[in-house]
């Protein structure tokens, strides 16, 4: 499945969340993985997050990570940087951007 979520970086603080990310512990990438997790791609625009995860199931990542001691740390560090954060409150259902239109939904004739 993918999911894709909007994340918002503190005025300011764009750079340290920039470098935090050229730093992500190896644990933590090998946990996201072990999740389900195949794909993980964040872009910024100004102080905007947008993430797409592909993972088999969003609701067992977040489950699978959300108590991790890795996880945790990383979650209170990027507390210091975000406005809004990654929520982990939720089971996965109905979480993330709703999609509006894909590319080879529609037939053209």
């Amino acid at each position: 499945m993918r999911v894709a979520l909007h994340t918002r970086v503190k005025a300011g603080r764009e750079d340290d969340y920039d470098a935090a990310h050229r730093e992500v512990p190896a644990d933590l990438v090998r946990a996201i993985r072990a999740a389900g997790a195949t794909s993980w791609t964040i872009w910024r625009s100004g102080q905007d997050l947008f993430h797409v995860i592909e993972c088999d199931d969003y609701g067992a990542l977040l489950a699978s990570l959300v108590e991790l001691p890795v996880n945790i740390a990383w979650q209170d560090r990027m507390a210091e940087l975000l406005a809004v954060s990654h929520d982990y409150s939720t089971d996965g259902a109905g979480a993330g951007l709703p999609v509006v239109w894909e590319l080879g939904a529609e037939s053209v004739d």
